[in-house]
């Protein structure tokens, strides 16, 4: 993203707002959900709003400029206060990556009206892709990405616990996938293939 701000600071520009919306959605959801199934922990943090100051996290952001990839502020839940721990905390880590999917589809929605050319278009176009990057890796299953939690939600009891054990290896399975050829073999032919199956060249 660098080498883009020194060709182009206004596309570097649009592409961090796409970048900031579809983060700030995508932990605005997990707070809403969190909220709505009794856990008012993250009401109570401020993250029950769209508003980026209360989800960009600077470190991840940066990076996100620097290296191309990053995250947002985690929103904490106590499953606690949660009337089915287990399949809430799925639901929960679920509805990040399907806000993501929803803000894709709706931005492809109405970029069938705008032309493809234009700075809109190409601002709706970046959140079609983004969101669909962020959705696609965020539901791959390993520590602290929310598609840990929901496999973990779907598996009986006995195999949830077994599952949930291997949640300190996590973030080395996340360096290990992030620093080899794994992301782009995974995660980007499934985005181009919901980019089409959207009506776009992907």
């Amino acid at each position: 993203m660098l080498d883009l701000l020194a060709q182009s600071p206004v596309i570097f520009a649009v592409v961090l707002i796409a970048l900031v919306v579809s983060l700030s959605v995508h932990e605005f959801a997990h707070a809403w959900v969190s909220d709505k199934l009794g856990d008012p922990t993250a009401r109570q943090l401020g993250r029950v709003t769209l508003n980026p100051r209360a989800h960009v996290d600077p470190l991840g952001m940066l990076l996100l400029v620097v290296a191309g990839f990053g995250w947002g502020r985690p929103v904490p839940f106590n499953p606690g206060n949660l009337k089915y721990p287990k399949r809430d905390s799925a639901l929960i880590a679920l509805a990040g990556p399907g806000s993501n999917f929803i803000l894709a589809v709706l931005a492809a929605v109405i970029l069938k009206f705008v032309s493809s050319g234009s700075m809109v278009g190409g601002a709706l176009y970046l959140l079609v892709f983004y969101n669909l990057m962020l959705g696609v890796f965020n539901l791959m299953p390993f520590h602290p990405l929310d598609g840990f939690k929901i496999v973990g939600g779907l598996l009986p009891n006995n195999l949830a616990i077994q599952w949930y054990q291997m949640q300190p290896y996590g973030i080395i399975i996340l360096v290990v996938f992030i620093f080899t050829d794994s992301f782009q073999k995974i995660v980007l032919p499934v985005v181009g293939i919901l980019t089409k199956l959207l009506g776009l060249t992907a």
